[in-house]
């Protein structure tokens, strides 16, 4: 056949593929899942598969004999098999299955955001329908922030492009009246209600805004935000209003000479003025932004015991899975069953003694997992975060003998509650830097010291980068300028020059 023929023809080829089995994603899922999305997981499949049932345990772990016979009592007063043929109904909640319990927990209720309490001081203003609207149009473009998202004119164009489509519909209205004189207010009327908005009424609207609660909202810029503040606290004569006003960028950058200059004050002054500055909020309106910070339950906690750590899996409020006895028997007897109806009970079947399999798997290899980072990092846990070593997630894996990103779907939105505090996973976890005595320490416990060191130095006379990689060498701790310069950005720390007082 000729290389450059477009025939069809069929070929055999012999190949190896590895697939991976739905049960297998099902398993790293549950790796994968925080305790809190376990328990709606759980759930969720104890709604789907009749085999399944949650046993509140009590604190040794073992069911008590008085829940055991209650259990076998009511399974004798049920039709196990005309439960089976009708679908599995049983007219009310399975025994075993876990009940939302009363909480004593006050409830979340929803508050009002930032353009909830500007349209609400908007709404008490005694001001026109046609200043109401653009009023609304411009708090619609404020950010959580409390800034302006856009320019002033978009705000314009896009208030106009509304009007045009309600003028439309107003003029269609006022020309269907029958009566003249009617039909000629209506009109007037919808021409001065709907006419474009000019610049200048958006800039007036926006100046109303702006004197709003809370101070510097509706700013086009952090500049004019910090302006508007320092206005509403009377320090529009102020060193400080100046600086902002007509030195911005020197302010940013912390030239307090060169400001000092063209004002014909100290440097001293200046920097007083600028703590001033630093006093008022750039973003203020995110003071009344949701609160985003997800709730955290642990999943893990480490005690210390007569001396030892040792290692606990916070799961009290996650009942053990087990086979219901009551479809166990079922279940036994399904040679009596046909067609669908014994496919149905093997299938649940098998899939709730996987899943048990899987909860119980998941319960090891975290225990596994957060007993070597304990036993690696017990200097963390004793002495504080300077002495937290470096560890990977490859020797993690290489001691408990799983492939590695196991480890990370074991480690991934996991917490842990210590004697220190309660920590995320991952944050066990970090590269190393090598030590004159052969030993390595974690990347993060650098940081701690490189932060430690800028809180107690001179502010007249700040560490420079290089400064800090002399002192960390004096401590062994050997590490470039530029990797100082990097975890000092991380910190959120600035450099020496701007650092220093005068």
């Amino acid at each position: 056949m000729s290389p450059l023929s477009n025939r069809l023809f069929q070929s055999a080829e012999l190949r190896q593929e590895m697939k991976i089995n739905p049960r297998l994603y099902q398993a790293m899922e549950l790796l994968y899942m925080p305790l809190l999305d376990l328990q709606q997981h759980l759930k969720s499949e104890m709604a789907e598969n009749p085999f399944l049932e949650m046993t509140e345990a009590d604190v040794s772990g073992e069911v008590s004999l008085d829940e055991e016979r209650k259990e076998e009592k009511a399974e004798d007063e049920i039709d196990w098999e005309e439960i089976l043929l009708d679908g599995f109904d049983t007219g009310g909640v399975r025994r075993g299955q876990y009940e939302e319990r009363d909480s004593h927990l006050p409830t979340p209720t929803e508050e009002a955001d930032l353009r909830d309490r500007l349209l609400e001081q908007l709404h008490h203003l005694s001001i026109s329908d046609r200043e109401m609207r653009m009023g609304e149009e411009i708090i619609g473009n404020i950010e959580d922030s409390g800034l302006l998202c856009c320019p002033l004119e978009e705000v314009l164009e896009g208030v106009n492009a509304w009007l045009i489509d309600v003028r439309r519909v107003a003029v269609e209205r006022a020309r269907a009246l029958s009566d003249l004189e009617a039909r000629a207010e209506e009109m007037a009327e919808v021409e001065e209600l709907f006419r474009p908005y000019e610049l200048e009424e958006a800039e007036r609207m926006l100046r109303v805004v702006q004197r709003m609660d809370p101070p510097g909202v509706g700013a086009r810029d952090v500049r004019e935000s910090i302006l508007l503040q320092m206005n509403h606290k009377g320090m529009g004569d102020s060193l400080a209003h100046r600086l902002v006003q007509d030195h911005f960028d020197d302010f940013l950058a912390h030239r307090w000479n060169d400001i000092a200059r063209e004002l014909g004050v100290s440097p001293r002054e200046v920097q007083d003025a600028s703590d001033e500055v630093a006093k008022l909020d750039p973003k203020p309106g995110l003071q009344y932004s949701p609160d985003e910070d997800p709730y955290i339950l642990p999943d893990l906690i480490v005690e210390k015991i007569d001396g030892d750590y040792h290692v606990f899996l916070n799961d009290t409020n996650l009942p053990r899975l087990r086979i219901s006895r009551a479809y166990r028997e079922v279940a036994r007897n399904r040679n009596q069953y046909k067609g669908e109806n014994k496919e149905f009970i093997s299938n649940k079947l098998n899939s709730a003694n996987w899943m048990i399999q899987a909860i119980e798997q998941r319960r090891q290899t975290m225990l596994k997992v957060m007993n070597f980072i304990v036993d690696r990092q017990r200097d963390f846990f004793e002495r504080g975060i300077q002495f937290l070593r470096p560890l990977t997630l490859r020797e993690v894996a290489d001691h408990i003998q799983m492939h590695e990103s196991t480890v990370s779907r074991v480690t991934n939105e996991k917490f842990v509650q210590t004697p220190r505090g309660v920590y995320p996973l991952k944050f066990f976890f970090s590269s190393g830097l090598s030590t004159s005595t052969g030993e390595d320490i974690s990347a993060r416990g650098v940081k701690d010291k490189i932060r430690i060191l800028v809180q107690q130095e001179n502010e007249k006379k700040p560490l420079t980068d290089q400064k800090i990689v002399d002192l960390l060498g004096d401590e062994g701790i050997q590490i470039a300028r530029r990797t100082v310069a990097k975890y000092r950005d991380q910190l959120g720390i600035l450099p020496a020059r701007m650092r220093k007082r005068v």
